[in-house]
């Protein structure tokens, strides 16, 4: 479903532009990305304590990165987050790709989804749900920088 939006989104003014649809592709999924992973005290879902969670995010073109049970922050310990790894996959991906970004944490599905009385975080669900949005703005974007 999101390809067909994604396609309807662009279609008007892209086919004519070489590298028009992969801009917005590409620009929408580091938005979309970055959305996700917006700490709570800068307006977003994702509560950052320690930085553990959101350090363990990785990005991937063949399969959804898969969550290691058993991983954890290290009692007193801060975690710096790094986007590099994520923008190498977006910078390389084709269109056509499918890119996964997803957390090797071991309490990352509890925060997402809520635990133990805890309500769900809801940050991949979140900026999932703004996709057409970030998409829609991406293209606008790109009309007006090439003054379509």
């Amino acid at each position: 479903m999101a390809k067909l939006s994604f396609s309807a989104t662009v279609a008007a003014f892209a086919e004519k532009i070489p590298g028009a649809v992969e801009a917005v592709f590409k620009e929408a999924v580091h938005d979309v990305t970055e959305e996700m992973l917006k700490p709570t005290g800068a307006g977003g879902r994702m509560r950052v304590d320690t930085g553990f969670l959101r350090a363990s995010v990785l990005a991937s073109t063949t399969a959804m990165p898969t969550i290691n049970r058993s991983s954890g922050p290290t009692e007193g310990a801060s975690y710096a987050f790094d986007f590099g790894q994520i923008e190498a996959v977006i910078l390389g991906a084709d269109v056509n790709d499918t890119i996964y970004v997803g957390f090797t944490a071991g309490y990352a599905v509890y925060r997402e989804f809520g635990a133990n009385g805890q309500a769900p975080d809801a940050f991949v669900r979140g900026a999932a749900q703004q996709w057409q949005g970030i998409v829609d703005r991406k293209a606008g974007e790109l009309k007006r920088r090439l003054g379509l």
